[in-house]
């Protein structure tokens, strides 16, 4: 696709110009006034900032530690000073924030190494060296992101920097020569693709920002097409990791890294060929990943999210906007210019953000985005429907059409907000960024978490390692999900819980719409090793929507299971856990167990006895993002071989 275009491609290429450098001052001048003012703010704030040094032990502190967020928070720093200097700067254009701006490119030209310590190998899992080799750049997220904030920097800023000396720029593109292109040209890192090498996120989010360090700055014309046909071909292997419905395996906040940098790969392509990628916008399988995120839209900052996802996955910027807009999805677009206006003030800057370039195209955008708002004020719908590729189930208590696999999945906005909202994980365990959740789902009422998917806690050395499943999030029991127990030789149970691979999978999947149930069934045994000894596990869950159901709406979940002939012998037996974001209390009840959870709705099970209820604090960093106080695990053990669970 990509690749084809890029050998079709004979001219010459178009100076970049999607968005003016600081000397365009009509440009600058006209912007929205609140993101100037929030720009000059935040530039301020970094006035004088003492751009920390990041020593050789610093670096070796993740060998020895296995702490990253250190050494993380470092660099980081030091991309985001500079990155709100440099617009600061170009909003006032007095020289005034020029010095830091200086000190800033010359201590980042200056690091021994661009990546991360986690990330300091030359193969996929390789050996990870406690110090970088200067001589042998890695090619990582962040040294591929360090070259584009550095490249950024240059295009705006080239004439005010070379004012003061043209050894600013030189510098730049020195670093740039030996750190970024003459490595991805010459060598092969597992991210940029081959015919059997799986790829992920990191393929156009490096990709991406290679291409900024190229285009942004003074490059030859034979250096830029190698890069771009290089770039292309990474780009196909990227798109034939995907199924044609678009579905991001990696969540919500993965997407953030990898439909949306596809996107700014797009335009970046388009920027200097003069638009001749720009009918790939119309390809089915690059408008369905852009719709992706509205369609794992719960409400306000919620999202769906299984493997390392969070469900606070962040708030659309104008590449959500932007994207929707070239695949002309207004129902997108609306979502994701509600959503920016929703997270202001931090939405205008991006103050977390290492890449200067999102911030720009955020300033350069921001009119736009508030007069579609203004002129698009109906709520946005988001449809029942399926992934296949991926095995995910989505629906509302309020459902929409749903379309046909490999159809535009955008949404319908003739309805209102759903009270109940259901997503079921299906699939496989073999997801990049993987948990062991095949079969697992997460329930919100009006809006809020009541059944959930916990996330990750903050990457370690351990997150990525053999050891990753030893992590409580990852494994099944800390799911929505049956662990089976089977007593040894000396007749103790011992617990069983689902494998990580792409063998442990669910099987004979059906799933249906309609506008009074929704429903997904599925066998999960695959999704166990053969010593849990099951003949079958199948999981049926079901949306009754509010038109059929008892009351307003009701979620159903029924299991049934069967062990082996071999393994009745052994007294097997399930317990099933429950993850839940509020307190739930043990209700009185004729039959079966009731839980109240929080003041938000109930959990009723039936099939089951000896209920416990579990506190687990919340004290990572990461996880509070999500969740701010402790989460719960209820447990109970199915007296029989079947459990039905209705939340409403």
């Amino acid at each position: 696709m990509f690749y084809e275009k890029a050998a079709d491609y004979h001219l010459s290429f178009t100076p970049f110009s999607l968005y003016p450098p600081a000397a365009d001052r009509t440009s600058w001048e006209t912007l929205d006034a609140e993101w100037k003012t929030a720009s000059l703010s935040l530039g301020e704030k970094y006035l004088n900032f003492s751009y920390p040094s990041l020593s050789a032990t610093d670096f070796m502190d993740f060998t020895r530690t296995g702490n990253r967020v250190r050494y993380e928070n470092k660099l980081f720093s030091k991309r985001h000073a500079l990155s709100a200097l440099v617009l600061a700067e170009c909003v006032e254009n007095q020289g005034r924030f020029m010095d830091d701006i200086i000190n800033g490119i010359f201590s980042i030209c200056e690091e021994s190494a661009w990546q991360l310590p986690p990330h300091n190998s030359y193969e996929r899992d390789g050996v990870q060296y406690p110090l970088p080799d200067a001589t042998a750049p890695v090619l990582d997220l962040f040294a591929c992101e360090t070259g584009a904030v550095l490249g950024t920097a240059f295009y705006l800023l080239k004439d005010a920097l070379d004012a003061v000396s043209p050894f600013i720029t030189s510098r730049i593109m020195s670093e740039l020569e030996h750190r970024i292109f003459t490595p991805y040209l010459n060598c092969y890192f597992w991210w940029m693709g081959n015919e059997t090498e799986a790829t992920n996120n990191w393929t156009v989010w490096c990709t991406q920002n290679v291409l900024l360090s190229v285009f942004l700055t003074d490059t030859k014309a034979d250096l830029k097409t190698s890069v771009l046909k290089k770039a292309c071909k990474s780009t196909d292997y990227f798109l034939a990791g995907y199924g044609i419905d678009g579905c991001c395996d990696e969540g919500a906040q993965y997407y953030r890294h990898a439909g949306l940098c596809l996107f700014n790969i797009m335009e970046t392509l388009n920027a200097v060929t003069g638009g001749h990628f720009s009918e790939l916008y119309r390809e089915p399988k690059i408008r369905n990943i852009a719709s992706y995120i509205l369609n794992v839209h719960i409400e306000d900052k919620y999202y769906v999210n299984f493997a390392d996802c969070s469900p606070v996955a962040g708030r659309c910027s104008a590449r959500e906007f932007l994207f929707a807009l070239r695949t002309d999805n207004r129902s997108m677009a609306a979502f994701a210019a509600a959503d920016f206006i929703a997270g202001m003030p931090d939405t205008l800057l991006l103050p977390s953000e290492n890449n200067l370039y999102y911030r720009l195209q955020n300033g350069f955008t921001l009119r736009k985005i508030r007069d579609f708002a203004s002129q698009n004020t109906g709520s946005v719908a988001h449809p029942d429907l399926f992934y296949p590729s991926v095995g995910l189930f989505i629906a509302r208590d309020s459902c929409s059409q749903v379309p046909a696999p490999g159809d535009s999945l955008s949404g319908d906005t003739s309805h209102a907000k759903s009270s109940l909202y259901l997503a079921v994980k299906a699939g496989d365990n073999a997801d990049s960024h993987n948990h062991n959740d095949t079969g697992s789902f997460t329930v919100y009422k009006n809006g809020r978490p009541l059944l959930i998917d916990v996330g990750v806690e903050s990457y370690t050395r351990k997150t990525f390692s053999s050891r990753r499943y030893e992590i409580w999030t990852m494994q099944s029991a800390y799911h929505n999900l049956p662990t089976i127990y089977i007593r040894n030789d000396s007749g103790s149970p011992e617990a069983v819980m689902q494998k990580d691979g792409e063998q442990y999978k669910a099987t004979d999947i059906t799933h249906s719409f309609s506008d009074s149930k929704c429903e997904i069934s599925m066998d999960i045994s695959p999704a166990y090793p053969s010593e849990a000894g099951l003949l079958y596990y199948r999981r049926n869950a079901s949306l009754l929507k509010s038109a059929s159901a008892r009351s307003n709406g009701e979620i159903l979940i029924q299991d049934s299971f069967a062990f082996r002939d071999e393994y009745t012998c052994k007294s097997p037996f399930v317990t099933l856990s429950i993850m839940t974001s509020e307190t739930p209390s043990l209700q009185q009840s004729t039959e079966g167990l009731s839980f109240l959870l929080g003041s938000l709705g109930y959990l009723h099970i039936t099939g089951a006895r000896e209920p416990i209820i579990e506190t687990i604090p919340i004290t990572d960093q990461r996880l509070q993002t999500a969740w701010k106080h402790d989460i719960y695990r209820i447990v109970v053990t199915a007296s029989g071989n079947m459990v039905e669970m209705r939340i409403s």
